[in-house]
């Protein structure tokens, strides 16, 4: 069948972040399992690095959008250009990361084109031109299902830790094609609540390290030290959901079923006693180090390591240790 696979990426300066990464990759096997050319899109200029990138993960072609109109996020402005995308390239299937924007604008986009939106998705084979056999998380991976998703165009956001970021056998020379679509001032209005503290320019579902906090930190002010160690380790602040939902601090840095689903290379958690919702976000790290006064808490029997003590001692402590070493990001 002649079809094509269209994925929206996001970037960060001219890095495409990994959870677009794992995203094409999902992308790229859906194509060539259909024998389907394999697209990108991107709101903004494309860098030669961005470029580079997508033909070692053998995309054929790669959408610029761009518009004066396109300065700043908007969420409906991205899926509007998505939708017209859509009908000027013709693929059937559009997908994206499952990140807070992917999933944001692709909810936007099955809004607009009368379409279900499938979220989390892990595995994909297209039936037919309307039918894709898929796989994906649910209840946070701790339900998997298997549907067959009628719809054109198919939509899915796919699952950060169920796929891996592999590059093709054999790169592609990307072709890359500019694309303007027709806004409207609707499109272009935004309610955006945005946290602007230490660790705030590193993505929660990207970052390889994430220093997590919860109740037990006492208050907001509280979290100054863990914005600190987790500014020294180059990572991102982590949040439970009993911490955003005294306001302390921003949503999108709750970490769970609720939340986020993170796997970064460490996970250093203070002042969490660990609900099931909370362990479902954080299942794929690779390393917990866990510091409670609680012994028996349920956080710490997810650790690999455990710190029985006050954190209000030990997380100061480590970053006066960290301090004096020098900053582990240098």
């Amino acid at each position: 069948m002649s079809s094509s696979v269209l994925c929206l990426i996001e970037t960060d300066g001219d890095a495409v972040i990994e959870a677009s990464l794992r995203a094409l990759s999902f992308a790229k096997s859906l194509a060539r399992s259909s024998n389907a050319r394999l697209i990108a899109a991107h709101v903004g200029e494309i860098s030669g690095t961005t470029l580079a990138t997508l033909g070692s993960f053998g995309v054929d072609d790669a959408y610029a959008i761009t518009s004066t109109r396109l300065s700043s996020y908007a969420p409906v402005a991205w899926a509007q250009s998505l939708r017209q995308l859509l009908e000027t390239c013709g693929a059937t299937t559009l997908l994206a990361a499952g990140s807070d924007r992917g999933n944001e604008v692709m909810a936007h986009v099955g809004a607009l084109s009368d379409q279900p939106m499938v979220a989390n998705c892990f595995g994909a084979t297209r039936v037919d031109d309307e039918t894709v056999r898929l796989s994906r998380q649910r209840w946070a991976g701790s339900l998997i299902e298997d549907a067959l998703l009628r719809a054109s165009p198919s939509l899915m956001t796919v699952a950060f830790d169920g796929v891996s970021s592999e590059r093709a056998e054999q790169p592609t020379t990307t072709h890359v094609s500019a694309f303007e679509p027709d806004l409207d001032e609707s499109d272009l209005v935004t309610h955006v609540a945005q946290w602007t503290g230490r660790s705030a320019g590193i993505s929660l579902a990207d970052a390889r390290v994430v220093v997590g906090g919860g109740r037990g930190v006492g208050s907001a002010e509280g979290f100054a030290a863990l914005d600190e160690l987790a500014d020294l380790l180059g990572g991102a602040v982590g949040v439970s959901r009993a911490v955003t939902s005294l306001g302390w601090r921003p949503h999108n840095q709750q970490v769970g079923q609720t939340g986020t689903r993170i796997a970064p290379d460490l996970y250093l958690v203070s002042g969490i006693s660990g609900a099931t919702q909370h362990l479902a976000g954080c299942q794929s790290a690779k390393r917990v180090v866990a510091i409670n006064t609680d012994p028996d808490a349920p956080i710490i029997s997810r650790a690999d390591y455990a710190v029985i003590g006050d954190l209000n001692v030990i997380i100061p402590a480590l970053v006066a240790a960290i301090r004096e070493r020098g900053s582990l990001t240098k």
